[in-house]
Parts: structure tokens; sequence; C-alpha cells
């Protein structure tokens, strides 16, 4: 397969709403060629995921995974617009990974919307002052503090995070590629995360204090 530059893939992707996989492959096909390319995928019907998107999903999984000996669970919900396709093994697959995923990564939200004002906020003032700190001049801060804006949403957005078998797709990606290749629109509703102890405040032992303290006693 030829070599497709970046700015082409996620250029066909944006006019098709296809996934990266399919625009990468319709791109070498292609021979590069950007119109050439969405054709191809509107005549292997890839290029519709952008307007399944919109579609109700109501039906889907709710998936359980318990990682490390039960040290960390995890419950996600996983919507589709069919129990037919909810009943398949690819989606099933699919639902698996995203749990799998939350357990691993320790996102905190689905999405960018659901971050609270407040807490961006005050995410921002931090990222300010650190650049401050860094000695950045105040003209460049802003645009520090947007790039590192962006890389937060990457940490604690569930659809910003890479996937961590394929780290140069991202879930909201490998999403767009599912509902490409399904033919329905997926939607991830809502996820909860356990760790054991979490917390909860452990209590710090000092042997040393203790010997100390059980020789006192005795002695008395």
């Amino acid at each position: 397969m030829m070599s497709v530059p970046a700015s082409f893939v996620k250029e066909l992707r944006e006019r098709t709403g296809a996934g990266m996989m399919d625009c990468k492959k319709a791109l070498a096909e292609s021979g590069g060629d950007i119109d050439k390319a969405a054709d191809y995928l509107r005549e292997k019907g890839l290029a519709a995921a952008a307007k399944k998107a919109g579609r109700i999903a109501a039906e889907g999984l709710v998936e359980s995974y318990i990682h490390g000996g039960g040290r960390i669970g995890v419950l996600v919900e996983v919507n589709c617009e069919t129990d037919f396709v909810a009943k398949t093994d690819e989606f099933k697959a699919l639902v698996k990974d995203i749990a799998m995923q939350i357990a691993a990564a320790k996102p905190e939200f689905v999405k960018r919307e659901e971050v609270p004002a407040e807490a961006l906020e005050h995410e921002k003032t931090i990222l300010r002052a650190q650049a401050l700190n860094e000695g950045k001049p105040a003209n460049i801060v802003e645009k520090m503090v947007e790039g590192r804006v962006e890389k937060y949403f990457k940490e604690v957005c569930l659809l910003e995070q890479p996937f961590i078998k394929e780290p140069d797709m991202s879930i909201k990606q490998l999403l767009t590629e599912k509902i490409s290749k399904i033919g329905e629109n997926i939607s991830i509703r809502r996820f909860t995360r356990y760790e054991l102890g979490e917390g909860i405040q452990k209590k710090q032992s000092d042997l040393a204090a203790e010997v100390a303290e059980a020789t006192r006693n005795v002695c008395k």
C-alpha cells in the first residue's frame, strides 16, 4: 500500500465521515487523488458514517470487565440501533475493547462536552501558571494553554483517548470505523470505573516507631 500523507487522510475523513483505515485504503487505491477516493468510499458504502452517527441508538449492551484479580472493575453501556447488531460477535468485541480501554486508561468523562466548566477553568488556571513559571512570554501563554488543554482532553475524555490496541487511532475514530462497517450508529452512553481502595485514606505504618513504642512499654 502506498504511503498516504496524514493531511490527505484527514481531509477525506472530514469530507466523507468514513473511518481512518478506510480512508487510507481509498487513497492508496486512487493513487492519492482525494476526489477519486471519495467516490471509491461512496461505491463501497463507507461514506455514510457521518449521517448514521445522527440516528437514535437505544439498543446495545452493558458490559462488565474485571482486571488484576479483582482490583479494577468497569461497567460500560454502549448503544446501537438494533438488538440484532447488539447480539453480533463484532459488536460484543467492540464493547469489550471499550471496557478494557476504560480499565487501562482511567478516563473521567465520555466526551469533552461533559467536562464541567469549573473543572476546565481550574485546569486552564493551573496550565497558565505553569507556562508563566517556565518563563514563557505572556503573548504566547494562551496558545500554550490551548495546546495543553487538548492534551488534557485526551487524558480525561474516553472518546479523545488513543485506542490501547492501536494508539494511532482515537476511540472516536474507532467508533466511526465500526459505524461504517456495521451500518448502524454506535455511541458510548456512560461508564463507571472502580479501583480497589480508591479514595480510602490508608493507614501509614511506621515499623521503627512501633518497635520503639513497644520497647518503652516493656521497660515500664
